[in-house]
């Protein structure tokens, strides 16, 4: 049955687990293939035409495996591929964006922080973003460099990685930002360092729940939703190396039994 097909979700590396959690806590009937693109990573540092032909590969990869939709579970490819996916393949695509539209109802300062790589902040969906949901409001931009490789090692909690998140979050301190926007999918990996070093009463976000709503929206309108008495499974890849990848994901993605297998040979050049 078409219902019964797995959704398909893809990143950089590790981070897209985070909106990865919030689909499995929503929808707990579906079928889902994960991909992470460690050998790839971080895509903050890769022209957008290498994210674009990465993400048609692992789109490739994905629909070989039947897939009925496809989550980009990472700002930076929502923002270099998202497009040209939509105009080159027939099943529906969601994306990932910066939490800026939710920051604007939340802030009563008038003033917003958005931690998130240098490739998602210069991009033209981000700039639409501020320009839709940021009027009035003071909108301080802070590139993380580091931040997804510290993830991608599972170093969470260290005290380098604290040193780093001490270093970004400064000049939103100094603006006096009242909400932080986590606009990677990395970064909610490290949300307990982040709220543990904001100035008291700062409201952290990030897009994993709305991401996960607009997920079984679509599913919903395009009659595609698993039947809800199955319980849904999940397999991981990488197209890095699966003895180094696998301990993070089973870390991060919270128990064991998360296998993690390489991807094919054709979807790795």
């Amino acid at each position: 049955m078409t219902t019964q097909k797995p959704i398909g979700l893809f990143d950089s590396g590790v981070g897209g687990l985070s909106i990865m959690k919030e689909v499995r806590r929503l929808l707990p009937q579906e079928d889902l293939i994960y991909v992470a693109d460690s050998k790839y990573c971080p895509y903050g540092e890769k022209t957008p035409e290498a994210i674009r032909d990465r993400a048609r590969k692992i789109t490739a990869f994905l629909l070989a495996q039947g897939v009925k939709l496809i989550v980009v579970a990472c700002n930076t490819a929502s923002v270099a591929a998202l497009n040209e996916l939509r105009a080159e393949f027939t099943l529906p695509f969601i994306g990932v964006e910066p939490a800026v539209k939710q920051a604007a109802m939340f802030t009563k300062k008038k003033k917003i922080g958005v931690l998130a790589t240098g490739l998602t902040l210069s991009g033209e969906r981000f700039t639409s973003l501020v320009e839709n949901y940021g009027g009035g409001l003071t909108v301080v931009n802070q590139a993380c460099p580091g931040l997804v490789e510290a993830v991608e090692a599972g170093a969470i909690n260290t005290p380098r990685t604290e040193q780093l998140v001490k270093k970004y979050l400064e000049p939103l301190r100094e603006k006096e930002v009242d909400v932080v926007v986590l606009g990677c999918t990395h970064y909610p990996f490290l949300r307990p360092l982040v709220e543990k070093l904001v100035a008291p009463g700062v409201q952290v976000l990030d897009t994993g729940a709305p991401v996960a709503k607009q997920t079984k929206r679509v599913l919903v309108e395009k009659k595609l939703l698993a039947p809800s008495q199955r319980a849904g499974k999940e397999w991981f890849y990488t197209s890095g190396d699966p003895t180094v990848v696998g301990p993070v994901v089973e870390r991060l993605w919270g128990g064991k039994g998360a296998g993690v297998a390489g991807l094919p040979a054709p979807y790795l050049a």
